[in-house]
């Protein structure tokens, strides 16, 4: 399997006097993926860099005319965030302090094995693109926002709106799925503003939040009297969400007696207030949001099959930040703005330690626990950077595997994988879903739902 240096692709630039030796960095670099250049003389190397903007330069430390001391100080000056690694003489440990003096990455001292260098090397392009992503950002006058309020542009984001692209005009229910803190309920507004209902009101009601007594009360209203504290008559949320959306998360945590009072209001499109005996109609679009698996709830009882399929017309599902690459520096910065402004304080940025701190931890709170970890860095920073030193010690402790330190964006989703799988089995079996959902190990019925929520169409080329 290749490892993270032999399958990065950069381009390399070898200052050295000696042409054994520059032959040899370019057949190692090379074979590990770089584009390598080379350069006899540091005045040859810096006319080089005027023309190619080079991802590294490696260049020896005893040449003629120019050394890589000088080498090192006129990039530094010139192009400030193209990071010299330094090669010096066995023992040369003086010339080692003064390259680091001067500027340079790193140093090495020769003989070098090859993929040390290019471990260093893979190290220094690294840095040098995670500079210059957070000098984009901080220039940014404001992030990406491709739907609504939602930031981001990886993979996973993309696909998201544009399913959300193509239910702004649905009046179907939708039932938004992902971990908690994925901003289900941004994405939800985000639906209410992009939808013929966004001139009506966009109500919310977390179903954990209110026992069951004063739950049926928020969502139906009720009559004066009808129980101790009922001093007043109150409508209820469907009828302060008339013409516009009423949104229900962690659903799954409704009763299963709610369940059934929800379902009826939604199949009649009318509710009756706790103590009356009158009817209210209501025109009302439901958006609902869970971190729990609904399907297994309703295998087990604990959720009415037939409200699921009422809720879940179009499913939604967020994608977790660990799969989001670099939407983590994004929504970084996007958060460190608001809450620099409103800290009254001139922090503009990360350094790009925090920033890589940031990007390797797993973030198993998802976007809340990001917001969270950039207000204790923006209340600790006493300069214009959010250092590692201003970074909440978990986000130390709990860092990402070598193996997962590839773009996440390009990792699947259980679901996808899921998708896919369903797929290959459904083409094995020449379209027999009878066969198939037993090597799934699926019951027809399960079968059937999830070919209906990936929108799999499968024709029955053999009769089941």
């Amino acid at each position: 399997m290749k490892t993270n240096e032999e399958s990065f692709s950069g381009s390399v630039l070898v200052v050295d006097d000696d042409q054994a030796m520059r032959d040899l960095l370019v057949l190692g670099l090379g074979a590990r993926g770089y584009r390598v250049s080379t350069a006899a003389s540091g005045q040859i190397a810096l006319s080089m860099l005027k023309d190619e903007p080079f991802d590294v330069v490696v260049t020896d430390l005893r040449m003629p005319a120019m050394g890589g001391l000088e080498v090192a100080r006129e990039v530094k000056a010139r192009l400030s965030d193209v990071p010299v690694i330094v090669l010096t003489a066995f023992g040369d440990y003086d010339g080692a302090i003064e390259a680091v003096r001067a500027g340079a990455y790193d140093f090495f001292a020769k003989p070098i094995k090859m993929e040390v260098l290019a471990a260093a090397v893979h190290r220094a392009a690294t840095h040098r693109a995670l500079t210059r992503r957070v000098h984009e950002l901080e220039r940014s006058a404001a992030p990406p926002k491709v739907f609504g309020e939602l930031v981001g542009t990886s993979a996973p984001m993309l696909r998201l709106y544009d399913l959300l692209g193509r239910l702004a005009n649905s009046e179907s229910s939708v039932l938004i799925t992902g971990e908690s803190g994925t901003g289900k309920e941004v994405v939800a507004e985000a639906l209410h503003k992009s939808s013929p209902r966004a001139q009506g009101p966009f109500v919310a009601l977390n179903c954990a939040a209110l026992p069951e007594g004063m739950l049926e009360s928020e969502l139906f209203g009720h009559e004066k009297g009808a129980f101790t504290d009922a001093r007043t008559a109150r409508p209820g949320l469907f009828l302060a969400a008339h013409h516009g959306t009423l949104f229900l998360d962690e659903i799954a945590e409704l009763p299963l007696p709610l369940q059934a009072k929800l379902l009826r209001a939604l199949q009649e499109r009318v509710v009756r207030p706790m103590g009356s005996n009158s009817e209210v109609p209501f025109d009302v679009r439901l958006l609902a949001a869970t971190n729990r698996d609904l399907e297994t709830m309703v295998e087990s009882g604990q959720f009415r099959k037939d409200l699921y399929f009422r809720i879940q017309v179009i499913e939604v599902h967020l994608p977790p930040l660990r799969s989001r690459g670099s939407d983590v520096l994004v929504l970084a910065q996007h958060f460190l703005t608001i809450l620099a402004a409103r800290a009254k304080k001139g922090v503009v940025g990360f350094t790009p330690q925090a920033a890589e701190r940031l990007l390797n931890y797993t973030w198993p709170g998802n976007v809340r626990e990001l917001q969270n970890a950039i207000e204790h860095a923006v209340a600790l920073c006493t300069h214009d950077h959010i250092t590692l030193e201003n970074l909440p010690e978990r986000t130390e402790r709990h860092r990402r595997s070598p193996e997962s330190l590839i773009d996440a964006s390009q990792l699947l989703t259980l679901e996808e994988m899921e998708k896919q799988y369903i797929l290959q089995v459904l083409d094995a079996s020449g379209g027999n879903k009878t066969v198939a959902a037993k090597v799934l190990g699926l019951d027809r019925t399960t079968l059937w739902r999830k070919l209906e929520r990936y929108q799999i169409s499968v024709p029955d080329r053999v009769k089941p």
